[in-house]
């Protein structure tokens, strides 16, 4: 595509040395992978700094080389006259907005669904992604679980473990749109928010679940965790407003003075959307739906009542999007159950197993309050630390979900380059001494998920949270393939053939 780089919208150029148009074939963020006629963008990141890769990205074929270090760029751009260097105030801004100009504003032809939220953005994403693919909106998805097109999954590396960057995002918009996909659904991070992944992005609707304590590793600040999250209200046409969240709420409202729907469990609330009664059963849930003075009833094959709301959430963005409440009641049997979102598994011997991603303290107690409301002999649950966020919420883990199980395992997800004892070590000293239930640990996920599964006998319920990141463990800076179905599969396989063994073995 050929660029004329002065004339690209809302692209702040501080000043153009070499070419001012170039052929460019790529957006590269990472110098490893630029080619021959590739922008290089020099972001600068919590472990690195772009422009220290600047010659590499030169001698590989880069015609453009972005960047905010000035002395930097006049340096290369006396050596590589041919090679056009931008200087720009926000390296990850001018990302954003080339990138959207490189495959041609292709998020204009989408309508586009932002989830942002402590719990649920990923529940609720999907809920929004299955919901319009039901209602003959084509849709794709980006969000923790992947990526896909209305037709499923789609192979992609994405550049983090939840919102892109930016230039894998808008690349993603051209894909959906190449298909003919009309929608995108998309969980928005607080941490995209204030990296800018998701600058120059318009969404049609906005929608907010929750605000808990996450992320301190980051943001440091609660205050810096909430404003960068309010940022993705300040980019949008329409929200999706959760009244029971004291936390965030009230500062939405403040924002939005544009189209909007709350939502609340709370008859009194005031909310446009009110969801009661729910109740579990073998089947799923079922609730009372009301809307603009008529109480209707909803009967999902979903679980965990808290999915009420998530799913409430979700109806709000389809009604926001012009769909009537009549065909989303009519879609919503259909909907299935969320990858490891209170995905419910059936093992042999009447045991049942729920993966779910809970890995904060208030989605742990949440998860485990609505699994004991399914029938069980006991509950056995697996809880982890994470390695790469802030060691300071790992105790809080122990608390949540002490005395709410029979026998709790504990292990490490993601240990990044944390010595997975310390981390398992940091979760159980949150736990009360004598301990009120059972405690066991195990140093890697495998090893846990193996050690749950032992723990359980005929008639046993199962919890697996926290979990995976794209089907990995992060490990010392390294994706490792993991997959908790796989595990449990194998498992269950090698105990039927040691069982089947031992009833044929002569006595």
């Amino acid at each position: 595509m050929n660029i004329q780089f002065k004339e690209i919208p809302r692209f702040q150029l501080l000043s153009l040395s070499g070419p001012q148009a170039q052929e460019i074939t790529s957006i590269i963020y990472n110098s490893v992978e630029t080619q021959e006629g590739s922008a290089f963008f020099c972001v600068t990141g919590e472990n690195t700094d772009g422009h220290l890769y600047v010659q590499e990205a030169i001698d590989k074929g880069a015609r453009a080389i972005i960047g905010t270090n000035g002395a930097i760029l006049e340096h290369f751009s006396v050596l590589y006259p041919n090679v056009t260097f931008l200087r720009v105030a926000d390296s990850r801004v001018a990302l954003a907005h080339i990138s959207n100009y490189f495959f041609k504003s292709s998020q204009d032809r989408l309508f586009k669904v932002g989830v942002t939220g402590t719990n649920g953005k990923t529940t609720t994403a999907t809920y929004v992604y299955n919901l319009f693919n039901l209602l003959d909106t084509p849709c794709g998805f980006l969000g923790t679980t992947g990526i896909s097109t209305s037709s499923g999954k789609i192979d992609f590396k994405k550049s983090t473990p939840t919102t892109p960057i930016s230039s894998d995002i808008h690349y993603v918009f051209s894909q959906l749109a190449i298909q003919g996909d009309q929608a995108a659904a998309m969980e928005v991070s607080s941490i995209a928010l204030d990296q800018k992944r998701v600058e120059g992005i318009v969404f049609d609707v906005a929608v907010h679940t929750n605000i808990s304590e996450e992320h301190m590793e980051y943001h440091k600040t609660f205050d810096h965790y909430l404003q960068s999250k309010l940022e993705l209200f300040r980019q949008a046409k329409s929200a999706v407003v959760n009244l029971d969240d004291a936390g965030m709420s009230k500062e939405i409202l403040e924002i939005v003075h544009y189209p909007s729907l709350t939502y609340s469990a709370d008859a009194d609330s005031g909310a446009d959307l009110v969801w009661t009664n729910c109740r579990t059963s073998e089947s799923g849930l079922t609730f009372d739906l009301s809307y603009r003075g008529d109480t209707l009833q909803v009967a999902v094959p979903l679980f965990g009542e808290y999915n009420a709301g998530n799913l409430t959430a979700a109806i709000a963005a389809a009604l926001l999007a012009g769909k009537s409440l009549e065909g989303i009641l009519r879609a919503l049997p259909l909907m299935p159950q969320v990858e490891g979102r209170f995905q419910v598994l059936t093992g042999p011997e009447g045991r049942r197993i729920i993966l779910d991603y809970a890995h904060t303290p208030v989605a742990i107690d949440l998860v485990l309050k609505e699994a004991r409301k399914l029938p069980h002999r006991r509950l056995i649950a697996l809880i982890a630390g994470i390695g790469i966020r802030d060691f300071s919420k790992m105790p809080k883990m122990a608390k949540a979900a002490e005395g709410k199980a029979d026998i709790i395992v504990v292990t490490v997800d993601h240990p990044g380059y944390h010595d997975p004892g310390e981390v398992v070590d940091a979760v159980v000293k949150g736990f009360t001494v004598p301990y009120k239930q059972e405690v066991r640990t195990a140093p890697s996920r495998r090893e846990a998920v193996i050690e749950t599964l032992k723990a359980s006998d005929p008639g046993d319920l199962i919890l697996l949270s926290s979990g995976c990141i794209n089907g990995s463990q992060i490990i010392k800076g390294k994706y490792v393939p993991h997959s908790d179905e796989a595990i449990i599969e194998d498992f269950f396989a090698a105990k039927q053939r040691i069982d089947a063994g031992a009833r044929v073995s002569p006595s």
